[in-house]
């Protein structure tokens, strides 16, 4: 056998279906399963719908980490119904307060070697422990928890070889935020980014979780590390070693393409408003005002995350013009800091404290002030992302943050007036796992009744894609339109996920807060609509809302210069059409209220991978291409996956 890498590997051992040649359609088997509370109750609504009577995975666990705000019933009912279907359908259940799913699940239920699916897509932070952990759509999700494979395309795989160790006041954020100075917000996808090489004897378990997390941010499908003698060191002190498993490239393993980062060379740096790829060195923009700096969230969860600000601002006081938001990733990362006495010094400081979850990140609170700069350790800044619609977020390290919530400006670390911080991990960690309820048997599940509130709804039908396909383009946009202006995050939009039709009235609402009550009159006059993108449309979040709820509003067709990983797929599982410009200058021949004709649809994209739409009432005509494979056709045809399902029973 020749030799592998460990993404290799992961996916051999895995491989149910197609070859493992890249762009080829593979299907894996899929051993867990990740859901939080913002996508994770349609996925509960969708396993009901199977009529699932338990998962077959070997573990999926069931997070509450986003709707953590109960200003009415909407999120207290939706926490209810989640801890319902989880011991309905035997998942492991995270309650409100327990932490950010990812590091929770790193911590207490992720295990070398296995694969994962999340609908989450920074579900790929898992890969810090040796795992295939992949963000998709939530539909894909409730589907490998009803034991069916996960189908993607067979990604390159880069090797990034790391050398070196990070010279002080340098950290993890600043090597992922290097990938993203080099290859932006597009640069990974349809690639596995696996690092190796010596570099990594310096980088903790939690430093690889910041890396791996924000692979999502290139647009990775997603980011393997292997499972070494650190991996072994952190499921020990979390008094799992029993779970270690060696997991490292084979003496010879090649890559697809193989590049070099050099710890040593690397410099505090920070991605300015609006993009993770908008990247720079800290001191290009030193001094600039600050209005904010927040610590926490799954891109920079670890104990040395709130330890090395704590220990930069022990005896020392913010300056009052700034807000310093402390975000505990979980409840027994809280607990340890109470403990070695951080957490004192944190608040002494000035610090507000906020309970454990994904809180501003997700826009859920601590929105900044209008046109005042954040400084934020989150792994997005995507426009109006944190709440504020006219937001300026930059993206950092902690100690970056840090120093900036200390001297009321933009600045570089390096410049303080003090030594590094020392670091010393708890000699003896808080192992907290109290909020963390194991699924019951399979007969007490079968008795559990799913509690459901007013606000949760069902899955409206899926119509079957019609052909001939007439659409008019309702909104055209832009390049590298995130998923959070698709679909709004955010205290005002969220409690709303278990309900399509009321969270579709915010569709687009960041680019064009007409197009919701345009395309309901579209689709109230029994037309359908389209809508036309730039380079990498769909980035960002994996929520399906962004393709189920304009879907719901009559969507039909996207098309697009080029497309984000998830959103393709999930485009694809509610029946709507996405393709791309065959030539890029087509982009240039639509605008918006143009009609859209694509005769004998279903046979040319049978035969083909080539179409022509014809523009109603112009004489012109725009040539067009799929991507899809013959398995993602049949779904296509039949009004999406869910359809697709019903049609094989």
């Amino acid at each position: 056998m020749m030799a592998r890498n460990v993404t290799q590997k992961l996916i051999g051992d895995h491989l149910v279906s197609g070859e493992m040649k890249t762009g080829e359609e593979i299907g894996i088997r899929i051993d867990q399963t990740l859901t939080q509370d913002a996508t994770g109750t349609l996925v509960m609504l969708e396993l009901e719908a199977m009529g699932l009577d338990r998962v077959k995975t070997e573990i999926s666990a069931q997070y509450v980490d986003h709707n953590l705000l109960q200003e009415d019933h909407k999120n207290a009912d939706d926490h209810l119904f989640l801890q319902s279907a989880a011991q309905r359908f035997g998942l492991w259940f995270s309650r409100p307060g327990n932490g950010v799913s990812h590091p929770v699940h790193m911590q207490h239920l992720g295990k070398p070697g296995k694969t994962m699916v999340g609908s989450d897509s920074h579900t790929c932070a898992n890969g810090s422990l040796g795992m295939l952990a992949i963000g998709s759509g939530g539909l894909e999700v409730a589907m490998a928890m009803a034991g069916e494979p996960f189908y993607i395309k067979m990604p390159e795989v880069w090797g990034v070889r790391l050398t070196g160790k990070l010279p002080e006041w340098v950290s993890a954020k600043d090597v992922i935020l290097e990938m993203l100075r080099r290859y932006g917000v597009s640069g990974g996808v349809g690639k596995v980014f696996e690092y190796h090489g010596p570099g990594l004897d310096s980088l903790s378990a939690m430093d690889r979780h910041v890396i791996a997390n924000m692979g999502a941010e290139l647009g990775c499908t997603t980011t393997v590390f292997p499972s070494d003698d650190e991996v072994r060191r952190f499921l020990y002190r979390q008094g799992r070693e029993a779970d270690w498993v060696s997991l490292l490239p084979d003496e010879g393993a090649e890559y697809d393409r193989v590049v070099e980062l050099d710890l040593t060379q690397l410099e505090p740096l920070i991605a300015l408003p609006d993009s993770p790829g908008n990247v720079v060195p800290v001191r290009e923009v030193a001094g600039r005002p600050v209005y904010q700096s927040y610590i926490g969230s799954s891109a920079n969860p670890g104990y040395r995350d709130f330890a090395i600000a704590a220990k930069m601002v022990k005896g020392r006081q913010v300056v009052d013009t700034v807000s310093f938001d402390i975000n505990p990733t979980s409840r027994q990362l809280l607990e340890n800091l109470m403990q070695e006495g951080l957490l004192f010094d944190l608040i002494q400081s000035g610090a507000r404290l906020h309970q454990a979850g994904c809180n501003g990140c997700i826009g859920m609170g601590q929105a900044p002030a209008t046109g005042r700069n954040s400084l934020r350790t989150v792994p997005r800044n995507f426009p109006g992302r944190s709440g504020t619609v006219e937001d300026s977020v930059y993206l950092c390290s902690p100690e970056t943050a840090t120093a900036s919530a200390l001297t009321g400006k933009i600045t570089d670390p390096r410049d303080l007036d003090m030594d590094y911080p020392v670091l010393d991990e708890p000699k003896k960690p808080v192992i907290n796992t109290q909020m963390l309820m194991e699924p019951p048997s399979p007969e007490e599940s079968r008795k559990v009744q799913l509690v459901k509130g007013p606000n949760i709804s069902t899955i409206h039908e899926l119509e079957p894609l019609a052909d001939p396909l007439e659409v008019e383009v309702l909104l055209k946009v832009g390049d590298d339109i995130s998923t959070d202006e698709i679909l709004p995050a955010g205290a005002h939009v969220l409690p709303f996920r278990s309900n399509i039709p009321r969270i579709s009235e915010f569709a687009f609402g960041i680019v064009d807060d007409s197009y919701a009550k345009r395309a309901m009159e579209t689709y109230d006059q029994g037309r359908r609509h389209a809508v036309v993108g730039g380079e990498n449309y769909g980035q960002g979040s994996s929520r399906e809302h962004a393709a189920l709820a304009p879907q719901y509003l009559g969507l039909r067709l996207v098309v697009a210069k080029s497309f984000a990983r998830i959103h393709w797929q999930n485009l694809i599982n509610f029946g709507v059409l996405p393709l791309t410009f065959d030539d890029p200058e087509g982009y240039d021949q639509l605008e918006q209220g143009d009609v859209l004709i694509l005769p004998h649809l279903q046979k040319s994209i049978e035969q083909g991978r080539k179409l022509t739409a014809e523009v109603k009432g112009r004489n012109q005509t725009v040539a067009l291409k799929h991507d899809l494979s013959p398995r993602q056709i049949d779904v296509i045809q039949a009004g999406g996956l869910i359809n697709w399902v019903r049609q094989r029973q």
